[in-house]
């Protein structure tokens, strides 16, 4: 047994002799130091040729990217993302992952989208999405309202970006070369949505609401004055810092995102929101907003949700064929139970402005109460049947 081991391995080794006679090609692969020509023998049938065509598209669209970026000038609204540090992960969503960390000394959120760039979306889709990104982007960094979430920069390319992984044995997160990077100010106080939960039990107080809504309607008002239109205005999509300040989020992304038609579905959670003519897929404008403001506002009221059992069938046709709404409480002051009722019109031309809406919102007198009265004061269990008014 031993000589023929033996045997083998002379045979190995005068095979290698041999091989490096002619010049070495099987001993030695430029870059890899040396491999027996045992390493060198592969099975035909266990090559992955379609992993191999996929790895060498992402190595030449990494490369693609590179040379498109180097080329092009610097955008001002770019960011330089080696001063990018990014902690940890806060969300993730259709088209990307949003994460908690700093820029130039400065706390950021970071949203780095790739729109099912790898096998979900055609190289024609997302060059079309990218320059729809990039145009918006363009009109993002220039807007500056205490009510808008302030923009701090973006990127076209994530390729030098280091992301943590939530894998302790893997070092970094890898995203698509083409991927896009957007940076913005990080606000303490989560989103309206995560506010009205926690408070769905003991309700808001009548001036928190109207705080609330003006915040809101006034981020919308200005917007608009920017030829700017939301088009997913909801609570998920509006952020709270730490002194209870409301400020719009996502609203140019939201844009670029609503182009997928697969998003339009109940998971995103904002069909309760979507007025009447965009649900048909028929042509809207800024009123649409309005629409979903008028949602908002009986949210914000109630601390509840629109329409939490219904499928995306039942809300499309009872919103557009029964004139559906939320059902407002009894208890709601007239004069914000009106407002409700015109901004959630069916006739978007008889909605109000954002600008109108601010004016009204402004008028309403808070000092005497009329908030949403809490579940543990309410008689049998009802809410708002009784002349009582909410704090």
């Amino acid at each position: 047994m031993d000589s023929r081991r033996n045997e083998d391995a002379g045979g190995i080794m005068n095979d290698k002799k041999s091989d490096n006679q002619e010049g070495g090609a099987s001993s030695k692969v430029k870059g890899t130091g040396s491999i027996s020509s045992k390493d060198m023998i592969f099975r035909a049938d266990k090559i992955d040729l379609k992993n191999l065509d996929v790895q060498l598209e992402k190595h030449l669209s990494r490369v693609w990217s590179r040379n498109i970026e180097n080329h092009k000038p610097k955008e001002e609204w770019e960011i330089e993302l080696a001063k990018l540090d990014i902690k940890y992960e806060i969300a993730r969503g259709t088209y990307g992952t949003v994460y908690r960390g700093n820029y130039d000394d400065q706390d950021v959120a970071v949203k780095l989208l790739d729109w099912g760039e790898d096998g979900y979306a055609t190289a024609a889709e997302t060059a079309a999405l990218r320059a729809s990104f990039r145009q918006e982007v363009a009109v993002w960094h220039k807007l500056d309202h205490p009510n808008v979430t302030k923009f701090v920069g973006a990127s076209m390319g994530t390729s030098n970006l280091k992301v943590p992984n939530n894998d302790p044995s893997v070092e970094s997160t890898s995203f698509p070369s083409r991927a896009c990077c957007v940076v913005v100010e990080h606000l303490a106080g989560g989103t309206l949505k995560q506010y009205l939960i926690r408070n769905s039990r003991r309700k808001l107080a009548f001036r928190v609401v109207i705080q609330l809504a003006l915040d809101l309607s006034r981020g919308l008002s200005y917007l608009h004055s920017q030829k700017i239109v939301h088009r997913d205005v909801k609570s998920e999509n509006m952020l709270l810092d730490g002194r209870r300040t409301l400020k719009i989020a996502d609203f140019g992304v939201a844009r670029v995102e609503a182009q997928n038609p697969s998003d339009m579905t109940g998971e995103t959670g904002t069909l309760g929101y979507m007025a009447p003519e965009v649900l048909e897929g028929k042509p809207y404008n800024r009123r649409c907003d309005v629409y979903s403001f008028g949602i908002c506002l009986w949210e914000i009221y109630c601390c509840d949700m629109p329409y939490p059992n219904l499928s995306f069938a039942d809300v499309t046709s009872a919103v557009v064929r029964q004139n559906l709404r939320p059902e407002i409480p009894r208890c709601c002051p007239s004069s914000l139970a009106n407002i409700m009722r015109k901004c959630w019109d069916a006739n978007a031309e008889k909605r109000p402005e954002m600008a109108e809406v601010v004016k009204m919102l402004e008028a309403i007198d808070t000092t005497k109460g009329g908030g949403m009265i809490p579940e543990d004061q309410a008689a049998s269990g009802c809410f708002c049947l009784g002349p009582v008014r909410g704090p």
